[in-house]
């Protein structure tokens, strides 16, 4: 579990299954991130999660009432791309708890609790090239782009703007 000043990301429990499935399947959240998941690709998702264990995104709760309101944490790069056998940080938020900083807070949360728990000497994060939101999320939390480590995304077709992913990296202070 870590906990920041407003938020606590701890291990997924039943609870989070509706909210987190409602995030999933909002055509909003998902524009950048790939096709809206079902209510069984939602419980296959926190499966893979869950097996990354120790590491793996845990539920983001928000402190003041409870409520979860996204999916933040690290896990292993991607197989068969440049960041394999690297640590990837990621993080995805409901619509309702956009703009507030509580993305910034989950990542740098996470970033902080890798530096603590591992001895990775960098973390990466990946996304569309066109998602300028999480480009500029990833510049704030310190992290610098690195073109060679761009890469079409295996998960998409060639042709699908989502598989043409840029990588930032931060290296361990």
């Amino acid at each position: 579990m870590i906990e920041t000043e407003r938020l606590i990301l701890r291990a997924p429990e039943p609870r989070d299954r509706a909210p987190l499935h409602a995030m999933w399947a909002d055509p909003r959240v998902m524009a950048d991130l790939g096709p809206v998941k079902t209510a069984a690709d939602s419980d296959a998702a926190l499966a893979r999660h869950a097996s990354y264990a120790p590491l793996g995104f845990f539920a983001v709760e928000r402190r003041e009432d409870g409520a979860t309101i996204g999916f933040c944490g690290l896990k292993p790069g991607a197989p068969n791309t440049p960041i394999e056998n690297m640590l990837e940080v990621g993080w995805m938020l409901g619509v309702p708890y956009w703009g507030a900083g509580y993305a910034r807070e989950a990542a740098a949360a996470s970033i902080a609790w890798g530096w603590a728990t591992r001895d990775d000497s960098a973390i990466v994060a990946i996304t569309a090239r066109r998602n300028a939101k999480s480009r500029g999320l990833m510049e704030r939390l310190g992290m610098h782009y690195v073109p060679a480590l761009d890469f079409l995304h295996p998960l998409y077709a060639v042709e699908n703007p989502l598989s043409d992913t840029v990588t930032y990296r931060i290296d361990r202070p």
